[in-house]
């Protein structure tokens, strides 16, 4: 089972899904960082103050974050930022449901018919993607270099057997 779980081949389908998702929705915020603020803003987590910084850097983040992955650029931290990104979103999502807030999750496009309202389908899937990105951090642990990364390209193929 672990072979399957960390063959080459997954990882890389983990790596573009998560990569994809996590790319699409931070340029979805990214073109409308109001609606995002609103979004945010919905939740009631967060002081007033810290909507509009919020609502500026977690997309490129997300973005960023996304690129590494799909690139296989530094994909232990990639993986691990995704990760923490998607624990936040879990418990925010959880902490709306249990308050009884009828808000919309705030994942994509703002506004759009693509917003869903948060509930335990936005926890399913979120927790999907969590179980990716710790697959991909537990591939990445386990060698240092994965095929088909760029790390896997810089380094000469006798290093890369040596592991």
């Amino acid at each position: 089972m672990s072979a399957l779980l960390f063959h080459p081949v997954i990882i890389l389908a983990a790596r573009l899904v998560l990569g994809s998702v996590f790319v699409i929705a931070g340029v979805e915020k990214i073109a409308n960082p109001d609606a995002f603020a609103k979004a945010i803003n919905n939740y009631q987590l967060l002081p007033y103050n810290a909507l509009n910084i919020m609502a500026l850097v977690l997309p490129w983040l997300e973005v960023l974050a996304g690129a590494l992955l799909i690139f296989g650029v530094r994909l232990r931290a990639s993986s691990a930022l995704t990760a923490v990104m998607l624990i936040v979103f879990i418990a925010a999502i959880a902490s709306a449901m249990m308050r009884g807030l009828s808000i919309d999750c705030g994942c994509f496009s703002q506004g759009s018919a693509a917003s869903e309202p948060v509930g335990w389908k936005k926890v399913a899937e979120d927790i999907g993607l969590l179980a990716l990105s710790l697959q991909i951090f537990a591939a990445s642990w386990k060698s240092e270099i994965l095929p088909f990364s760029f790390e896997a390209m810089r380094t000469p193929l006798a290093a890369q057997e040596a592991q």
